[in-house]
């Protein structure tokens, strides 16, 4: 009895660390047109035009890239298990925008923001950290000018680095 009780305590514990070692990279289900963390802040908004064909989606990415140096984003749809890449893989001076058109998320609802700790050749691996949407945020505000929307957005994460979350 003791030795099988052994047996399945070592086999759990095998289990545990194969597990252990084999965790996806840290996820975050993103829900409202805004997000920060430590090293990275991003903000949601929307460019309305002419029609519905028109209308672009815009996600402005704001990484340390001494914590965040390579930043990527990618559209899925988890039925058909489609992906379409919105932004290759990309070294983060700055802000990045990723603009994809809002018909576009009937086809492709979810959206990966991938953020990668370190810079290796020819590409990073594996995210340190992604940030995922199903779908655009409802909160996320629409606008009728490009100025507009480009005010906003900046705004908003200066408001997210003014809460303590500095990018």
């Amino acid at each position: 009895m003791n030795a099988s009780r052994l047996a399945c305590g070592a086999f759990i514990a095998l289990v545990a660390a194969a597990t252990g070692a084999a965790d996806p990279p840290g996820q975050v289900h993103g829900s409202a047109d805004a997000y920060a963390a430590p090293g990275v802040a991003l903000a949601w908004g929307v460019l309305r035009g002419a029609d519905e064909r028109a209308t672009v989606v815009v996600v402005r990415i704001v990484a340390d890239p001494d914590v965040y140096p390579v930043v990527a984003a990618t559209a899925s749809n988890p039925f058909s298990q489609r992906e379409q890449v919105l932004l290759p893989q990309t070294t983060s001076r700055g802000s990045v925008e990723v603009r994809v058109p809002r018909a576009q998320f009937a086809d492709f609802p979810r959206t990966d923001l991938s953020f990668y700790a370190s810079v290796s050749a020819p590409q990073p691996a594996t995210p340190q950290l992604v940030v995922y949407y199903l779908g655009v945020p409802d909160t996320t505000p629409e606008f009728a000018s490009e100025a507009n929307l480009a005010a906003y957005l900046a705004d908003r994460i200066a408001r997210l680095r003014a809460t303590g979350s500095k990018p």
